[in-house]
């Protein structure tokens, strides 16, 4: 009897030995950045500043700042060249990423104009992930130094034909003074990367 009790310990600590021994490890989560334009593609230019750096600097902040290993921050465009749209999304496919964010800044005739919003695509089978996540990033970025605009729908390429959810951010707007000084400066983009980490951990 008690060699049955001890062999049934032994059974019983080699099976929980087992369980967590062999425990499948967390598949990371993956994030796609795509920093807009690049290249010949300015984007957005004025004053001195063009949307293709400041959306590439963003970019490079966000991948930096992030410590988990669990989390894995894939940028598109490392570096100041021209990538096709078509190029973009084959390798955001073959990623097969949790997310893709498209980093964009605004322009506007309107000086007045100013603040954080995203696009959406109405693929419906990403629709609501899309939203969710475009909703939390929005959330996050938004405060006193960027005014909360909406969350639209649009037809972009990325948005169309990104097999994953996928978000167009505009951080803000490159005609508009007070944003112009927030996203091109230091402080301003360490907080915008900063939050943008925090809302797709």
């Amino acid at each position: 009897m008690k060699t049955n009790i001890k062999i049934s310990g032994i059974l019983s600590a080699v099976v929980l030995f087992c369980l967590f021994a062999f425990k499948p490890l967390e598949e990371k989560k993956v994030i796609v950045i795509d920093a807009g334009h690049g290249g010949h593609d300015f984007g957005a230019a004025m004053h001195g500043f063009q949307e293709k750096v400041i959306s590439e600097t963003i970019a490079k902040k966000i991948k930096a700042l992030n410590k988990d290993s669990n989390l894995e921050i894939v940028l598109l465009r490392d570096g100041d060249h021209s990538m096709e749209l078509s190029e973009r999304v084959l390798m955001i496919n073959n990623l097969k990423p949790d997310l893709v964010i498209s980093l964009h800044i605004n322009a506007s005739k309107n000086t007045e104009t100013n603040g954080v919003e995203a696009y959406i695509s109405l693929n419906k089978e990403f629709y609501e992930k899309s939203k969710e996540s475009a909703e939390k990033i929005i959330d996050e970025v938004s405060g006193e130094n960027l005014f909360k605009r909406k969350i639209g729908e649009a037809p972009f390429y990325i948005l169309k034909n990104s097999n994953c959810p996928a978000i167009v951010l505009e951080m803000g707007f490159l005609s508009n003074n007070n944003d112009r000084v927030y996203l091109t400066s230091e402080t301003g983009q360490n907080e915008i990367a900063t939050k943008i980490l925090g809302a797709v951990k």
